[in-house]
C-alpha cells in the first residue's frame, strides 16, 4: 500500500489587531469582549485589509520560495455556523497572495522537497464551547476576525515522519522570520491533514480524507498512522473508502466521521464586495526579503561548518530564532562550541520544556550560562553539582554562578591530602571490594569512587577521586 498525504496549515499572523477591524488580539480575555460592528458583521459595517497582516503574510510567501500573486483579492465562503455571524468567511480562492513554493526537509534519511500549492490569507472564526452548561453551547467572538494564513501543501508527504518533519520545520521558518508565535496552545497554529493510501504507484491518488481536531504535532502523527491502518484494512478488504471529513479523538487514539467531504464549489465562493482586488509592487516586496533573516536550514549547514556539530544538534539549535539567537551570544564568549550545546540541548532545554516555557520567559542570560560553564572547565565544580545545584538558581533567580557557589559551600575539592582522606574512610569500610579489586575485578574501584563522591556530598573532584583511588588500591595489592 501507498500513503499520500497533505497538509493545511492555519497559522495566525503576529499582529496587534484584527484582519479587518481595529480590534486587539490578546488571549484570554472574557468572553465577547473584544468585538465591534465588524467583526460581529453587523450591517452596514466595512472591512479594511489590516496592512502588518498583508506584510506578513507577503514575508511568509518569500520565505517559502512561492511567487507572489500578481493579482490580489479576497472571496466569500459561504457557510453557516454559529461561531460565523456574517454566515460567510472572507477568505482568498482564486487570486491568493502567493502561489508555489517549497518546504525542504530530510524525509526518509534523503532530502525531500514539499511542494507548496498556495499561501492564502482569510479571517478566523469565533470559538464554540460545549462545555460550559449542560444544556446549551455557548461563542465567544473574540477569535472571530483573526488575521490567517493558510499554508496548503501539493500531496508530497508519504509517511507521518514526513508530516511531523514539515510541520517542525515550518514552525521554524515562520517564528524565525517573526510571521507567528507558532503557539498551538494559543490556537496560533493549526492543522488539517488529508490522507490517502492506494495499493499500488498505477492506480491514481486514493480516496481523500481530511482529518481535523489535531492540536499538536504528535497528535498529527498519530492521526495520520491511525488512518493510514484505517483505509489500508478497508482497501485489503475490497470495500471502498468515503470521501469525508474525521475527527481526531485524541484521548481513544482514533478517528471517526464528522460529515462528507465538502468540495469548493458547495461554498459557493464569489468575490468579496467590499475588498477591491490590487497588486503588490516591486518595492513592497524587495522590503519584505530584506527583513527575512537567515532561515534555520541555512543556519543550521553553517553551525555544522563554523562550529562542528553534529547535523541533528544543529537542528535542534536553530528551531527557534530566540534559542539560536542565545546560542550564539554564548560562542561568542566562549570557543567551547560542543561544551555549550550540550549544556543548551540538556539542562536548558529540560528545564523549559517542564515548565513549556521559552528562554527568553527566564533570568537566564548568555553571560551567567557561560559563567557557570566556566566553573566546570576550570574544576571549581562539578558538572553534576552545576547541573543540580547552581544551574536551576540561576535560571531561576538570575544570580551570579559564582556567587551560589560560593554561598552553599559547592566549591569542589581537588586538593589531595583532604581526597586522600575521604578514600581512607571509604577503602577502610570497604574491605571486600577492595579484595575484588585484588583478585582482578577493577571495576570494582568504581564503586569506591561512588562512596568518595557521596560522603564529599559531590563536593570530590570526580577526576582526581578516580585516579588517587586506583592509585591506593594499586599499593595495597
Amino acid at each position: 500500500m501507498l500513503t499520500t498525504i497533505g497538509l493545511e496549515v492555519h497559522c495566525q499572523l503576529k499582529t496587534k489587531t484584527k484582519i479587518f477591524c481595529g480590534c486587539s488580539l490578546s488571549f484570554g480575555q472574557a468572553p465577547n469582549s473584544f468585538v465591534c460592528p465588524v467583526c460581529l458583521g453587523l450591517p452596514g459595517a466595512l472591512p479594511v485589509l489590516n496592512r502588518e497582516a498583508f506584510l506578513l503574510a507577503l514575508r511568509a510567501v518569500l520565505a517559502t520560495h512561492g511567487t507572489v500573486s500578481k493579482r490580489i483579492k479576497f472571496d466569500r465562503k459561504n457557510y453557516f455556523y454559529p461561531d460565523l455571524p456574517k454566515g460567510y468567511q472572507i477568505s482568498q480562492f482564486g487570486a491568493p497572495i502567493g502561489q508555489g513554493g517549497v518546504i525542504e526537509i530530510e524525509g526518509d534519511g534523503q532530502p525531500k522537497k514539499v511542494r507548496l500549492n498556495r499561501i492564502h490569507m482569510e479571517e478566523d472564526a469565533g470559538k464554540l464551547m460545549h462545555d460550559q452548561t449542560p444544556d446549551s453551547s455557548v461563542v465567544d467572538l473574540n477569535r472571530a476576525g483573526t488575521p490567517l494564513i493558510e499554508i496548503v501543501t501539493e500531496p508530497d508527504m508519504e509517511s507521518s515522519d514526513e508530516a511531523y518533519e514539515y510541520l517542525t520545520d515550518l514552525k521554524a521558518i515562520l517564528k524565525t522570520i517573526g510571521v507567528s508565535d507558532c503557539d498551538m496552545e494559543k490556537g496560533h497554529l493549526r492543522c488539517d491533514a488529508n490522507v490517502s493510501v492506494r495499493k499500488d504507484a498505477a492506480d491514481k491518488l486514493g480516496t481523500r480524507v481530511e482529518i481535523k481536531n489535531l492540536n499538536s504535532f504528535k497528535a498529527v502523527k498519530s492521526a495520520i498512522e491511525y488512518e493510514v491502518a484505517r483505509q489500508t484494512e478497508v482497501l485489503e478488504k475490497n470495500e471502498k473508502i468515503a470521501q469525508e471529513t474525521r475527527l481526531w479523538d485524541d484521548a481513544r487514539s482514533k478517528t471517526f466521521t464528522m460529515r462528507s467531504k465538502e468540495e469548493a464549489h458547495d461554498y459557493r465562493y464569489f468575490p468579496e464586495p467590499d475588498l477591491v482586488p490590487f497588486s503588490v509592487n516591486e518595492a513592497e516586496i524587495d522590503a519584505q526579503k530584506k527583513l527575512i533573516p537567515e532561515l534555520p536550514k541555512d543556519k543550521k549547514a553553517r553551525y555544522e561548518k563554523e562550529y562542528g556539530l553534529s547535523a541533528y544538534d544543529a537542528k535542534l539549535l536553530t528551531q527557534d530564532a530566540v534559542f539560536s539567537l542565545f546560542f550564539e551570544e554564548c560562542v561568542a564568549r566562549e570557543k567551547n562550541y560542543k561544551t555549550i550545546a550540550n549544556w543548551m540541548l540538556g539542562a536548558v532545554s529540560a528545564y523549559l520544556n517542564e515548565r513549556n516555557q521559552s528562554l527568553d520567559e527566564t533570568k537566564l542570560t548568555p553571560a551567567l550560562l557561560i559563567s557557570i560553564i566556566s566553573l566546570t572547565l576550570s574544576g571549581k565544580v562539578s558538572l553534576q553539582t552545576a547541573k543540580e545545584k547552581i544551574f536551576p538558581d540561576v535560571i531561576e533567580n538570575g544570580r551570579k554562578p559564582e556567587e551560589v557557589m560560593k554561598e552553599r559551600g559547592l566549591e569542589q575539592v581537588s586538593d589531595d591530602s583532604a581526597l586522600n582522606g575521604w578514600i581512607k574512610e571509604v577503602v577502610g569500610a570497604n574491605p571486600k571490594v577492595v579484595d575484588d579489586f585484588k583478585s582482578g575485578k577493577e571495576s570494582s574501584a568504581m564503586f569506591l569512587v561512588g562512596q568518595v563522591m557521596k560522603k564529599s556530598q559531590g563536593k570530590a573532584n570526580p577526576g582526581k577521586v578516580q585516579e588517587l583511588v586506583k592509585k591506593h588500591l594499586k599499593e595495597l595489592v
